[in-house]
């Protein structure tokens, strides 16, 4: 039947919309920049997400009240080494022939990978990523750091869209029999821990310069030298590794190198300090953060930097040591878009008072008291000054003194190490032997007091706090004091004089730990596996 009169009229209005609205998509050629995919509650990358805020919205089981009166450790799961990256989380995963499951996603430095069912710790499958032959990498030479051996140290990332069921990507570290020593890029699927798209691929990679360990022109990746100690980041397809030293043991310098989501090839290379030396990328654990428009920002370590600048301010010779960089995808290249390096970079990369043990944070869109709008990210180091950049001009380098968005000098009663987290307007930091402290952000602007801060002091390194709240209720504060004895914290976001938990003792802990938190429980790791804790 053909419609008639206004059914008829109705009826060619909405076609015309649905046509205008096809065309408009169709051809609009604005494709935003993406993260690893994800559901509501996932936990696919370090901090919850690709601005590394730390933050978990859908979490809609644990509240101030119940965490406060019915909480505690409900479990262990066992496994063959330290964790030191983040466990990661998916909710219905189909595991071959044991049907759907949530699964917690944990790595070892014995190499090993291990998906538990979240709720009963069961053991869905266990993979160790050493080649026939090898074992996982001793400490060389720097006890501080990793001990007592090195496997699976950086934060892996998820994609759920990747293969047919989902990938993680992992780098692992082995040696072989003869003392040659390898860095290693897995895609496992998340359902079986099989290899995907021909993996593991051999990380190297050479760059135009003469810097340390440099032949023929070109720098080039020595993998005994470094470790992936940064988590990794997918942006746009692409998987990004940040490379540190061991200690600082030269010869070393500044590596970003990317790989394709899809094939493992490796798609870029950029090295910060080519003509230089150090200028390593570990951010005690944290993750290079991106924004919107698909930039990178992170923070390095000491290391050479170029006061000679070129015509557009930056350092005449590539290398940008100890300095908050913005990197971006230029003509197809990864480069440097943006810097920030402060006034006396001498002197700090002299006394070992660099940015790189501080992780970046990038923040949400933030309006003055004139209506305009910022695009601001937030970091901190060694030297307890607090930096807020405007990642449209961030400031790059003056020597008569800092041109930044705010700087806040001896912010920190010590130095830095870890990643900060947001909430709601306002911003979390734990330095180094000092309170959580709560930072309220006013017209854009850090206000120079906390709105509240812990009762109890976290000893050095200080901690990465993590939030979990439904919506913008029920925000819970999280964080693990890094001991021999290790501790688990939760605090009212609102208030955080309000504790609302002390685990006491979770086990034997790591340096940077982070917990995670999805469907009502908190995963910790520590030197033997995970500690879960939840409802009772």
């Amino acid at each position: 039947m053909t419609p008639s009169g206004p059914l008829r009229s109705a009826v060619i209005v909405l076609c015309l919309l649905f046509l205008v609205s096809r065309l408009v998509s169709c051809t609009s050629t604005s494709i935003p920049p993406t993260g690893p995919a994800t559901t509501a509650n996932d936990v696919v990358t370090f901090h919850n997400d690709i601005a590394r805020t730390g933050q978990m919205l859908g979490e809609t089981v644990l509240t101030p009240t119940n965490v406060k009166s019915s909480f505690g450790k409900i479990g262990f799961f066992n496994a063959d080494g330290k964790v030191d990256a983040q466990p990661l989380f998916l909710s219905n995963v189909n595991i071959p022939s044991q049907g759907m499951h949530s699964v917690v996603y944990v790595t070892t430095e014995h190499a090993s990978v291990y998906a538990f069912d979240a709720d009963s710790g069961q053991s869905l499958w266990q993979v160790s990523l050493l080649g026939a032959g090898e074992s996982t990498s001793d400490i060389r030479n720097c006890a501080e750091e990793i001990n007592p051996e090195i496997g699976i140290t950086a934060t892996p990332v998820i994609d759920r869209t990747g293969g047919p069921n989902g990938a993680i990507y992992v780098v692992a570290m082995s040696k072989d029999a003869s003392g040659n020593y390898f860095q290693r890029l897995h895609a496992l699927d998340v359902a079986s821990g099989a290899e995907l798209f021909g993996g593991p691929k051999t990380i190297t990679a050479s760059y135009p310069g003469v810097g340390d360990y440099s032949s023929g022109g070109f720098v080039v990746f020595d993998p005994a030298q470094y470790k992936e100690r940064a988590a990794l980041l997918l942006l746009n397809g692409v998987v990004y590794t940040t490379w540190a030293s061991h200690c600082d043991q030269r010869p070393y310098t500044g590596w970003i190198i990317g790989f394709d989501a899809s094939t493992l090839n490796q798609t870029t290379v950029l090295n910060i300090t080519p003509n230089g030396n150090e200028g390593g990328i570990w951010m005690s654990g944290g993750g290079p953060a991106a924004d919107s428009q698909g930039n990178i920002y992170l923070l390095d370590g000491n290391g050479v930097f170029d006061t000679t600048l070129d015509a557009n301010g930056f350092p005449s010779q590539g290398d940008f040591g100890n300095a908050f960089l913005k990197l971006s995808i230029q003509n197809g290249t990864l480069s440097v878009a943006d810097y920030f390096e402060m006034s006396e970079q001498e002197q700090e990369n002299d006394t070992d008072k660099d940015l790189g043990s501080g992780g970046a944070l990038v923040l949400p869109d933030q309006t003055d008291a004139s209506g305009k709008v910022w695009h601001l990210a937030v970091g901190a180091g060694k030297d307890s000054n607090l930096y807020v950049v405007d990642r449209d001009s961030m400031g790059k380098f003056n020597a008569s003194g800092d041109v930044i968005f705010q700087e806040l000098r001896s912010f920190f009663p010590a130095r830095v190490f870890s990643t900060p987290a947001y909430f709601n307007g306002t911003v979390y930091y734990g330095g180094w032997s000092d309170q959580i402290k709560a930072y309220t952000l006013k017209n854009g602007q850090f206000q120079s007091t906390p709105n509240s801060e812990t009762s109890n002091v976290f000893p050095g390194p200080g901690t990465t706090p993590s939030i979990s709240a439904n919506g913008t209720n029920n925000a819970i504060v999280w964080a693990v004091e890094y001991a021999d004895t290790a501790a688990l914290y939760a605090y009212d976001a609102t208030n955080l004089s309000k504790q609302l938990y002390n685990s006491n003792s979770v086990g034997p802990g790591g340096k940077f730990i982070v917990p995670t938190i999805a469907h009502g429980k908190v995963y910790v790791g520590t030197t033997t596996g995970v500690a879960v804790y939840g409802l009772r």
